[in-house]
C-alpha cells in the first residue's frame, strides 16, 4: 500500500471511529433514558404488588427488537444484547425498590 493510500485509509478509519464515538454517546443517553422508564415502572409495580421480574414482558421485548432488526447484527446478537440491557434495568429497579423500603 502506498503512503498516500495508507494515509487515506487512516483518515477513513478515523472518521468511522468518530461516528462510533458519537453513536456510543447516543446509546449511553438512550440506555439511561430506558432505565429511568424501568425505574418508574418499578414504582408502579410496587404500588400494585407485582414482581419486578416479568418473563412474559421480557419475551415480548425480545420479540419486538428481534422482529425489528434488519442487520447486520443477527437475531441472536440482538437477543443477547437486549437480555443484558433488561438484566441491568431489572437490577436498577431492584435497587430503587429496596431504597423505598428503607
Amino acid at each position: 500500500m502506498s503512503d498516500e493510500a495508507h494515509e487515506q485509509a487512516m483518515k477513513q478509519m478515523g472518521s468511522w471511529r468518530e461516528r462510533i464515538d458519537e453513536i456510543d454517546l447516543q446509546l449511553v443517553k438512550l440506555f439511561n433514558e430506558r432505565t429511568q422508564c424501568a425505574i418508574e415502572i418499578g414504582h408502579i409495580k410496587k404500588q400494585l404488588g407485582l414482581e419486578i421480574y416479568s418473563p412474559s414482558r421480557e419475551a415480548q421485548v425480545i420479540a419486538n427488537v428481534t422482529n425489528a432488526n434488519h442487520g447486520p447484527l443477527d437475531a441472536e446478537a440482538i437477543r443477547r444484547l437486549f437480555e443484558r440491557v433488561i438484566d441491568e434495568a431489572r437490577r436498577i429497579e431492584r435497587i430503587h425498590a429496596s431504597k423505598e423500603e428503607e
